[in-house]
């Protein structure tokens, strides 16, 4: 018997891979994949000293590419993310 399914799958506006470490995630590199980190003002002021006035006891978020180039700093992790779409950047988990 010759059966065709009819269900579609789901169509996803983003696709999230499964978790890798920071070394898998630099291997990838290619500037397809990132990644977002959460971050105290101070760790923020380390990595991008240009800032000035970064509001202090509030997370904030970083996106990194993969080989973990800051790509930019945010107040949300909406913001975050995103960044990540409009620059065609799948997000990978961190484990």
């Amino acid at each position: 018997m010759n059966s065709k399914s009819t269900a579609r799958s789901p169509k996803f506006d983003h696709v999230i891979a499964p978790a890798m470490s920071e070394l898998d995630l630099a291997r990838l590199g290619g500037g397809e994949v990132a990644y977002i980190k959460t971050l105290t003002s101070d760790e923020a002021l380390q990595m991008f000293p240009m800032i000035e006035g970064l509001p202090k006891g509030i997370p904030l978020f970083s996106l990194h590419a993969a080989d973990g180039t800051p790509i930019a700093l945010t107040d949300t992790l909406q913001a975050a993310i995103g960044h990540a779409h409009e620059d065609e950047l799948a997000i990978a988990p961190l484990n």
